[in-house]
């Protein structure tokens, strides 16, 4: 069985997909989150994986995100949609706003985030760790769907489960970062290792700890994070059923060479 687009996010895309089949994969890395269902939006094959298990059973620092791209690629995936919850360092970046995360910050620790840890060595450029091409496509149909988003953003990602305290909270929104996430890396990093185009898109759920000046504004919980997520669930699976049908099955984005002159051999 074989799939196009491979689409990461929450157990609440299952019904994205016309007649889904189950998939059960291994991989050299272990298991994946969860089995695979396979499946056609807009005509086109898909492969939806849920990040955190069906039931959100998986806490971030704990998915296997190597298994997780592996098994999409094994199914034949060349261009991955990740969807993800993200509080918010900046005033402008609102609850219920999207974001095209165009850059990420890694602040882990602990995760297996390479392919690249045995016999083979390879440096994989990392400068633009999104896909370029799949960031404007969403972008012209965002515009078109009128849903308020931003076509760039950076995730800062914290390794969870916990949130952040105010002070770190106050020196990450003071570095200029626009969001905050616990699940971007090693995911996008471990895509580009495999050449597949990723695009990283936030649903923004909060506002982290406060911001500052901002008494109002109080600090993110669980119940509220869950809360917003589900009163624009339904926003972002039209998005995925209008955008995965535009998705081109060309792909001429750097993405694709990314391997070209990485691996080191002597």
């Amino acid at each position: 069985m074989k799939a196009e687009i491979g689409i990461i996010g929450g157990s609440g895309f299952y019904s994205l997909m016309e007649n889904p089949e189950n998939v059960e994969i291994e991989t050299e890395y272990g298991k994946p989150s969860d089995c695979v269902s396979v499946g056609e939006i807009g005509g086109k094959k898909v492969a939806f994986l849920p990040r955190h298990g069906r039931g959100h059973s998986i806490p971030p620092h704990k998915v296997p995100y190597r298994a997780n791209i592996e098994a999409l690629s094994k199914l034949g995936v060349r261009r991955i949609i990740a969807t993800a919850t993200v509080g918010s360092l900046k005033e402008s970046y609102m609850p219920g706003d999207f974001v095209l995360f165009d850059q990420f910050m890694n602040m882990t620790h602990g995760r297996e985030d390479t392919f690249y840890d045995g016999n083979t060595v390879a440096h994989v450029g990392m400068a633009d760790p999104y896909c370029e091409d799949m960031r404007d496509t969403a972008s012209k149909v965002l515009q078109e769907m009128k849903i308020k988003y931003h076509k760039k953003g950076t995730a800062v990602v914290i390794n969870g489960p916990r949130f952040s305290s105010r002070a770190e909270s106050r020196l990450f929104s003071s570095q200029g970062f626009e969001t905050i996430n616990m699940t971007q890396y090693p995911e996008a990093a471990l895509a580009r290792e495999k050449a597949l185009c990723y695009l990283g898109i936030g649903l923004v759920t909060d506002y982290d700890a406060g911001l500052e000046g901002r008494g109002d504004i109080k600090p993110v919980s669980a119940g509220e994070i869950i809360k917003v997520f589900n009163e624009n669930v339904h926003k972002a699976k039209l998005l995925l059923s209008e955008l995965v049908p535009r998705i081109s099955q060309e792909r001429n984005c750097a993405c694709s060479t990314a391997l070209d002159g990485a691996v080191i051999t002597h």
